[in-house]
């Protein structure tokens, strides 16, 4: 179930809201893990079962690894609740990809396995780690409450996309969250934020980026202008799936943590990934890089880690060489920005800092988009000139002109401009209640506009979905 579809928004949302609001609160956790269940079930029958042995082994090694700590049994266990949750997520998403490998290696044909991937498993298998990991480290107690284990891996909210929340930033939440109309309101208000950046931009970019690998008729301009469209495509799709996620855990009484912070007006690369998908970042920065040694290490082991991090960070977001490339491509830059161009950037005029970060991050998103290996040569000579095509065509000077109003309405709401005016105007007593005035109207006509999309049938699945 899409939370950008009619059903959604009009049936299941409602019912929950409505079921959440009549049960007592010690039923509360345990409707939310009904109606999850029953959401994840719409869209993966047969694979909620295997969510739910995923629950229920980092339950169990939880409890024991908190039973036995301090012993080698704590470590054991340890190894069975991570051990499991790698061997589902490494046999459901990578298993043909090794054995097409394999074949190609050895020249011989291993039947491809053709598992469907299970939606939301990287989310809620890094999810599941981190808890066991927290535990066996001592920061955070074992839950000895199912449910309330459960409830927080399953949460509809967040559980298809991210963005991936650790057990330690909601387990007071879980027992002792607090509800009202206020942190309702915020939450429904950011709802809608994120459900009109899916629809209105982030889809149609999508649409522009469609076009553009479906025509023969294209130019250098036109191969920019899908890189451009796709990456404020990526990024609307993406944070607009956070902000729901946000709004709606605002509703239940959870907290999330943010999951993007502008990143588009970056002056770095390593800035970037400051302010991109911070709770991936975060995560494999606090339980890989950081266990393999960080930075406090001999340089050799230094570079070492860096690459095995962005290398499987790459691998994460899909079992494919260019997922690689593209985790491989930002450990390159990352490293050199370390070593000598970090402190070039900082004395570079700010715009030029800025062009440089965009110019890379763009490019490495047409390797990230690339279907096949020889799409991303073609992309990539596309982009440089090396093709025999047109610099400019009609066709590109249609569609920028077709789109141009979303193209404008992308790149301001991109960065934190918008933002920043609704505070000013804020600070003023008048001012602000005239905003607070106008929330609940804005939400209606974006409510309304998205409807209107909807029901046309022009919006899509989240792109993080496949991953």
């Amino acid at each position: 179930m899409l939370f950008s579809s009619i059903p959604f928004l009009f049936y299941y949302l409602a019912l929950v809201l409505v079921l959440y609001a009549i049960a007592p609160r010690k039923l509360k956790n345990g409707v939310l893990l009904i109606t999850s269940l029953l959401f994840y079930f719409w869209g993966e029958p047969k694979y909620t079962l295997l969510m739910l042995a995923s629950i229920t082994i980092s339950y169990a090694a939880g409890l024991l690894v908190e039973k036995y700590r301090g012993t080698k049994l704590a470590k054991v266990f340890l190894a069975f609740g991570v051990g499991a949750g790698i061997l589902f997520l490494g046999f459901f998403k990578y298993a043909d990809f090794f054995i097409e490998n394999v074949n190609a290696v050895f020249g011989i044909s291993i039947p491809l396995l053709k598992i469907a991937l299970p939606i939301g498993i990287s989310f809620y298998t890094f999810q599941s780690l981190s808890y066991v990991i927290d535990v066996y480290r001592g920061d955070v107690p074992a839950q000895k409450n199912y449910i309330n284990l459960a409830t927080y891996v399953a949460l509809f909210p967040q559980l298809i996309a991210g963005p991936i929340v650790r057990y330690a930033d909601v387990n007071v939440d879980l027992e002792t969250r607090t509800h009202s109309m206020e942190k309702i309101a915020a939450g429904a208000f950011r709802f809608t934020i994120g459900l009109s950046k899916k629809i209105l931009i982030a889809d149609q970019l999508g649409e522009l980026c469609d076009i553009f690998r479906n025509t023969d008729d294209k130019s250098v301009l036109f191969y920019w202008l899908y890189a451009i469209a796709f990456g404020l495509h990526i990024y609307f799709d993406f944070s607009g799936y956070s902000d729901m996620a946000i709004g709606l855990g605002k509703i239940f009484g959870f907290r999330f943590l943010e999951n993007f912070n502008y990143p588009y007006i970056s002056k770095s690369i390593t800035e970037f990934w400051r302010r991109w998908h911070m709770s991936l970042g975060s995560w494999f920065r606090d339980y890989v890089y950081i266990p393999m040694g960080g930075n406090r290490c001999s340089t050799p082991r230094w570079l070492f880690n860096i690459f095995v991090v962005w290398m499987l960070t790459g691998f994460w977001h899909g079992a494919d060489w260019n997922f690689v490339i593209w985790g491989l491509y930002f450990a390159f830059f990352l490293i050199i920005e370390k070593l000598w161009l970090g402190k070039l950037l900082k004395k570079l005029p700010g715009f030029v800092s800025h062009i440089y970060t965009l110019f890379l991050v763009l490019v490495s998103f047409v390797i990230f988009n690339a279907p096949s290996m020889g799409t991303i040569l073609t992309d990539l000579g596309g982009l440089f000139g090396a093709l025999d095509i047109p610099v400019v065509n009609s066709n590109a000077l249609y569609y920028m002109r077709s789109y141009a109003v979303v193209f404008i309405l992308a790149l301001i709401g991109a960065t934190p401009l918008v933002k920043n005016l609704a505070i000013r105007f804020s600070q003023s007593e008048k001012a602000g209640k005239i905003a607070n005035a106008l929330e609940a109207p804005v939400m209606i006509v974006l409510l309304l506009l998205v409807t209107a999309y909807l029901v046309d049938g022009s919006f899509s699945p989240f792109l993080y979905f496949r991953f």
